[in-house]
């Protein structure tokens, strides 16, 4: 079974500045998504795994090339603010199997800047993705907070509202929710390559990961959470990765 792991990230950030490639722990962040990657390559001699980084960034280049995975450029039309994560991992996939010369079965791809996970949370994206036959499988945790519970919204005309106004006295009568936490998106090869499909619009599924593992950097105080946690609680846990 052919794998391609992608490893994607701008050059830009509005939250944290320049995340991708901020030291964190004494390496850039990237680093330890692209370590992820390559221990999941080393422990998984029943596939065929290829990992490719994909940034409009000169600095991401450079660490590809030190950690001897492969490197995709990024076009400028492909590094917008808008533009969807999907549309870039496509590109990277198209241009990585022409490269190559073959034919990925499965691409996985995996968040620089959501790098709690583990080696058996890559392979348990990829297994499930192909035991139920998904178009996309992507990793959650369970949402702290229930829509049907106890959140509430504004709509339209500015009342606060029950987000889903259905009478549970409690919690654990509620459907469970999950929250999606940006780390593992296991794509079937061709639902990603047809630029007709969304991948979110055909059969998906999830794996769960601990609660715990919900933080991803998105905004300065991401970062500063994220060093405290590995720092104080992880670093055992992660003790591979970090």
């Amino acid at each position: 079974m052919n794998v391609l792991i992608t490893i994607c990230g701008r050059a830009g950030s509005k939250g944290a500045k320049n995340k991708n490639f901020r030291l964190f722990l004494g390496n850039p962040l990237i680093y330890y998504t692209i370590k992820s990657a390559k221990l999941f390559k080393e422990n998984s001699l029943d596939l065929k795994v290829d990992i490719c980084v994909n940034s409009d960034n000169l600095i991401a280049k450079e660490i590809a090339e030190r950690e001897k995975v492969f490197f995709v450029e990024r076009p400028s039309e492909l590094a917008m603010d808008k533009t969807p994560k999907v549309d870039a991992i496509r590109d990277v996939l198209i241009k990585m199997e022409k490269e190559k010369g073959k034919k990925y079965d499965y691409v996985i791809d995996l968040d620089i800047t959501a790098p709690l996970r583990k080696i058996k949370d890559i392979r348990n994206a990829l297994e499930k993705t192909v035991k139920t036959r998904s178009d996309v499988v992507f990793s959650v945790v369970p949402a702290r907070r229930n829509p049907y519970f106890n959140m509430v919204e504004k709509d339209k005309k500015g009342k606060i509202v029950f987000s889903k106004p259905v009478a549970y006295t409690c919690r654990q009568d509620a459907p469970e929710v999950y929250d999606m936490n940006a780390s593992i998106y296991c794509y079937d090869r061709n639902t990603l390559v047809d630029v007709s499909k969304d991948p979110f619009d055909e059969k998906i599924d999830v794996i769960i990961m601990p609660e715990v593992y919900v933080v991803d950097i998105d905004h300065e105080e991401d970062f500063n959470v994220m060093e405290c946690l590995v720092k104080n609680y992880y670093k055992d846990e992660f003790n591979e990765i970090f």
